[in-house]
């Protein structure tokens, strides 16, 4: 069927050049996109463009429908006003053609705005139906692979990313008003630093050596700090070579900030003002909806519970006096998969992210976790086992960690020895060698620019707000 209908199209292309259409025409100049458009006055002489999407005819005349990004605008073509000529072209026109109009605008009798044709013009021909019912599809990653008919289809979905881009902007508003400077740093990195993650690996021909995909900018926007950059921010692409589910694309979007001589809690500040700032822009409040239903008020202040409490209440008050044999006995009993290799630490985690994070819908800025999940921050002043840092969990996902960032060379290298487990090849000389040179005490953020759009658009996957995710084998044909 599909080969059949691409032919009538083929034929339908060659019968318009025949009658001097060319199929892919030059540029057209518009007044505006459709939106603009449609908010202008009755009387208004117009040029227009978009894709049809809807055709009905009534003897000598024809009523359509264009679309773009912004809407629709219906169009009205009569034979006497046209000509037959191009009323019996416009005949052969198939949904999905893009054309260019040009006319008057007026009001139907039903109220609806609509151009009045004076001429029209082929842009380009579509030779492939587009899908009648999209909605009643049930291979939802047919619409992640062929985002384009997702979105021609579905005009919330444009909406989403609408939405994804005010979010940025008004990201970068914000920091830029704070005094914070946007920076780069490579995507391409000799050693994969900044976070503990599996990398993607790749080969430079041109150096003859290995390099990696980034999986996090902080060790290079530190080496700014130590340069004597005072605020830096940095909306990166990163790349974890890791699990794909609702929350997690192995390439995602990061926000990253540094502020010389700050600290975590001038990043908590930094958050709230963020993601309000954020969701002011998209629903003129910080309030926004769930998916699935029910409000959620961003307000600060935010609650802040130190991280042993909330697993003390999955895990029971004697979790932190536990054997690791003891401890493994009770997450399975909770329902959890504990890897044999595991030890607390890793367990004491897992429990936090799949038993705790779920329960905190409200902002909260979970505090004190354990200094040994996070290598690159200080040990609290009053609890060395602790450090000076939170997580911010919203809606049930963990959205952005914070840290008094560790500015001491010597205690680094310890962490990051230990860290690799004696294999000095993988400890970042490079980085340190700036630390000892001396790096002003900070405060330092990442923000999942995915997970926070999906707080604020109501996405129920991480896939409904990335334009092109990375899909499974043998779906991204």
């Amino acid at each position: 069927m599909g080969n059949e209908l691409r032919e009538h199209r083929l034929r339908n292309l060659r019968r318009l050049q025949e009658l001097g259409y060319e199929p892919y025409g030059e540029a057209f100049s518009r007044t505006g996109n459709l939106g603009l458009v449609c908010a202008r006055p009755e009387g208004d002489e117009v040029r227009i463009a978009g894709r049809m999407v809807s055709r009905r005819e009534m003897g000598g005349s024809i009523f359509a429908h264009l679309q773009d990004a912004s809407g629709r605008l219906q169009i009205y073509l009569k034979r006497d006003q046209v000509g037959t000529d191009a009323f019996s072209a416009f005949r052969i026109l198939d949904l999905g053609d893009i054309i260019g109009v040009e006319g008057q605008l007026f009001v139907t009798r039903t109220g609806e705005k609509t151009v009045k044709v004076s001429s029209w013009r082929l842009l380009s021909k579509s030779l492939l139906p587009l899908p009648e019912k999209w909605h009643g599809l049930q291979d939802v990653e047919i619409r992640y692979r062929r985002r384009y008919l997702d979105i021609i289809s579905n005009p919330g979905v444009a909406d989403v990313f609408t939405a994804r881009s005010r979010i940025l902007r008004r990201v970068r508003q914000v920091l830029d008003s704070e005094g914070y400077q946007e920076v780069e740093t490579p995507i391409l990195q000799p050693m994969a630093g900044g976070a503990a993650a599996r990398p993607f690996r790749t080969h430079c021909e041109a150096l003859g050596r290995a390099l990696y995909l980034r999986i996090a900018p902080e060790l290079y926007l530190k080496r700014l700090l130590v340069a004597g950059f005072d605020r830096v921010y940095e909306l990166s692409r990163n790349f974890r070579n890791e699990g794909i589910s609702r929350q997690h694309n192995p390439e995602f979007t990061m926000l990253e900030l540094y502020e010389a001589y700050a600290d975590v809690n001038r990043m908590k500040v930094m958050a709230q003002m963020i993601v309000v700032e954020c969701a002011r822009e998209l629903h003129g409040e910080a309030k926004v909806r769930l998916h699935g239903g029910g409000v959620l008020d961003l307000s600060p202040p935010w609650p802040e519970i130190p991280f042993r409490e909330l697993v003390w209440q999955v895990a029971g008050d004697d979790w932190f006096t536990l054997s690791v044999e003891e401890a493994r006995r009770r997450a399975e009993s909770l329902g959890l998969t504990v890897p044999a290799e595991w030890g607390r630490s890793e367990i004491t985690q897992e429990i936090f992210e799949k038993l705790v994070e779920r329960r905190l819908m409200r902002p909260t800025f979970v505090t004190s976790l354990p200094a040994d999940l996070v290598p690159l921050a200080k040990c609290s002043a009053n609890d060395p086992e602790t450090a000076d840092v939170f997580e911010l969990v919203i809606g049930g996902m963990e959205i952005a960690p914070a840290y008094s960032e560790l500015n001491d060379p010597l205690e680094q290298r310890r962490r990051f020895e230990q860290q690799c487990g004696g294999d000095a090849s993988r400890v970042d000389e490079d980085f340190l060698n700036a630390l000892e040179y001396g790096m002003p005490p900070a405060g330092g953020m990442g923000i999942g620019i995915d997970r926070l759009t999906m707080i604020l658009t109501g996405a129920d996957s991480i896939r409904e707000v990335i334009l092109f995710p990375l899909l499974r084998s043998g779906s991204d044909r």
